[in-house]
């Protein structure tokens, strides 16, 4: 496992935030083309506002029946350049930054995975899907062309939970931007002059049902700017909103109810808004009956995990290429406090993800599910 613990680090110490992949998507087609492997890259990074395309792999098996594993190249924004320590069986950054993880973690075990077989291949063909700006709404995979799939089954493996969790349920995602637009003036001699963008941005916000609405919907305010000085009626506020459900017409309805918010908000103190509202990504159910499901969860058996079918309220590339067709299942990889200077993931973990995925591959080829 020691090639594999080497890849992760050095995948992790390329600097990759969304935007910025180039580097890191060079350096693993390099890798994977040095294995043998036939490895392309898509023209994803225009539409996707990324620093390179998705790159997509193939290690052809011994028949034509292939499974397809997905993981993500960028990471989320950070300062400085992460260097990872490990210790006590743990990687983590040295520094105050993200240790990258999210998702290298999976990549390093892909990319170790396609090494181990690419001398003498599998019954099975393995194809490798790494995608760009997932991080920002899934922008990658929201671009990558699913039809040049050959496999019939999918796995994600970007789910910061313990290893043996299978995603069965997602929610879909609203994004709502409201641009309050009112008139300037001077706070303290003519404020009557004035239509204050930031009082209907906060009257809008007042009338919105926030938090966790029921079981299945939450919808939240998570930022707010506008103002140019302490002493001028504000001309301009912008907030940014989200609504996700696990039930798509609800999160499209509580989105919905966001925007009227934001449209009265203006009314009432006399300023214009322009309500923008964004599907970010679709929610699923996965069926019983999805052979990504049963061979997850032969694989996770054999490598000595116990499956676990669980919903989530984040989203994944998972997300998108379920809506392209493809049964595709996101499982957990053990990696802990994603997004954070905290982030960390133990070389156990590691290496159990290779082995629920040598898993999966088993399974495909016996047929057992």
């Amino acid at each position: 496992m020691e090639r594999l613990h080497d890849t992760f680090v050095r995948l992790c110490e390329v600097r990759s935030p969304t935007g910025e992949e180039r580097e890191v998507a060079d350096t693993v087609a390099a890798e994977l083309r040095a294995l043998g492997l036939e490895v392309g890259e898509d023209d994803a990074a225009g539409p996707a506002e990324a620093g390179a395309g998705n790159l997509f792999a193939r290690l052809p098996g011994r028949a034509d029946l292939w499974v397809m594993f997905c993981a993500h190249l960028d990471t989320v924004p950070h300062e400085g350049q992460i260097e990872v320590l490990s210790e006590g069986g743990a990687f983590r950054s040295r520094g105050e930054t993200i240790l990258g993880a999210d998702n290298k973690a999976a990549v390093a075990v892909f990319m170790e995975l396609v090494a181990r077989h690419a001398e003498e291949p599998l019954a099975v063909g393995i194809e490798l899907l790494f995608t760009v700006a997932e991080e920002q709404g899934l922008r990658g995979a929201k671009a990558f062309d699913a039809s040049q799939l050959r496999s019939t089954c999918g796995f994600v493996l970007d789910h910061a939970s313990a290893i043996g969790e299978v995603i069965v349920t997602s929610p879909t995602q609203q994004k709502i931007l409201a641009d309050f637009d009112g008139v300037e003036a001077h706070a303290g001699i003519r404020p009557e002059d004035g239509s204050s963008a930031i009082a209907a941005a906060a009257a809008a916000i007042s009338r919105m049902e926030l938090g966790r609405i029921d079981p299945e919907t939450t919808a939240n305010v998570g930022l707010i700017s506008g103002g140019t000085s302490g002493n001028v009626v504000p001309g301009h506020c912008r907030i940014q909103a989200e609504a996700r459900s696990l039930d798509a017409a609800r999160a499209a309805g509580v989105a919905g109810g966001i925007a009227d918010a934001c449209a009265w908000g203006a009314s009432a103190h006399g300023c214009d808004v322009d309500v923008r509202v964004e599907e970010l990504f679709r929610g699923y159910t996965v069926p019983p009956s999805s052979r990504a499901l049963s061979l997850a969860e032969t694989g996770l058996g054999a490598a000595g995990f116990e499956p676990r079918r669980t919903s989530t309220g984040g989203g994944s590339d998972a997300n998108a290429l379920r809506l392209r067709g493809l049964d595709c299942v996101l499982l957990a990889n053990g990696t802990e406090a994603n997004h954070t200077t905290a982030e960390s993931v133990s070389a156990r973990n590691l290496d159990a993800m290779l082995e629920v995925c040598e898993g999966i591959v088993a399974a495909a080829a016996a047929g057992t599910a």
